[in-house]
């Protein structure tokens, strides 16, 4: 019984290690096969601004409590940085999401600061070459 006990408990080790590992891929290639857009709602989830600037593009359009204004990459990059740290997102809830067509696509929602600030939240990313951010609306509500 000793051996078969230690072969069955090799098997039992090396199944489990089999499964964590296939599992491990998994998750790993579902987050990186993530759509741009579903991609800047978890940075936004996850407040991670850093996530986000890979799909800025030269110049762009950031609303913040209704005054929008056109940055450049890196000033975007800041500005969101900032917001987000004086408004951190507990969590973010899509309302609504789509794709009018194949060059575009958007997301509602909001989110709310651990201070209970609840803020309106509009992405818009369009192709060029690659899906970038095309606006972005942060509203108090």
């Amino acid at each position: 019984m000793g051996l078969c006990g230690s072969v069955m408990n090799k098997l039992i080790k090396n199944f489990v290690l089999l499964v964590n590992f296939t599992l491990f891929v998994f998750t790993v290639h579902a987050q990186n096969n993530a759509s741009p857009l579903e991609d800047m709602v978890n940075a936004l989830r996850n407040d991670r601004v850093t996530d986000m600037v890979k799909y800025f593009d030269s110049f762009v359009p950031i609303t913040i409590n209704n005054k929008q204004s056109i940055y450049s990459h890196n000033q975007a990059e800041i500005v969101l940085k900032d917001f987000f740290e004086k408004n951190n997102p507990k969590n973010f809830t899509v309302m609504e999401n789509g794709s009018p067509d194949n060059s575009s696509k958007f997301v509602i929602g909001y989110f709310t600061t651990p201070a209970g600030v609840r803020y309106n939240v509009y992405i818009l990313m369009r192709l060029k070459g690659n899906f970038i951010l095309q606006e972005m609306k942060l509203n108090k509500e």
